[in-house]
């Protein structure tokens, strides 16, 4: 067998949460929207780039939604990991600060429909500190 991939991630928005996610994902942080399947056109859900080879993010409106309290959620990696906390608390967002881990410097913020992200820059391997 291959070895598996990690795809997409997709989080539920309420039905009406398109615009606020478009302004957060797309707007604030910078990702490319894309065009969702045409079989998928009546769930009004709405799909970024992040990453090659396909990576995404998928946005379904969903009666169940993301629990404020919950500590699940994605990581996104990026160059300029200060840059993003800046970017973030300039719009608006609440960073909460993160257990250090070795060579992964990390904060994390809720999207505004309390979708949990972690952003991090990985410097190196973490595993010198197992």
């Amino acid at each position: 067998m291959e070895k598996l991939r990690l795809q997409h991630i997709s989080c539920s928005i309420p039905v009406d949460g398109q615009e606020e996610i478009r302004a957060f994902y797309g707007g604030v942080l910078g990702l490319e929207e894309k065009p969702s399947p045409k079989a998928l056109a009546d769930r009004n859900v709405v799909w970024f780039k992040a990453g090659e080879n396909e990576m995404e993010l998928h946005f379904t409106p969903d009666p169940i939604l993301a629990d404020p309290l919950a500590q699940y959620h994605f990581c996104l990696e990026v160059a300029e990991l200060e840059q993003y906390r800046v970017l973030l608390i300039e719009a608006d967002y609440i960073i909460s600060e993160a257990i250090p881990i070795l060579n992964r410097p990390r904060f994390f913020c809720r999207d505004p429909l309390n979708n949990l992200v972690e952003f991090t820059t990985i410097q190196g391997s973490y595993e010198e500190d197992l």
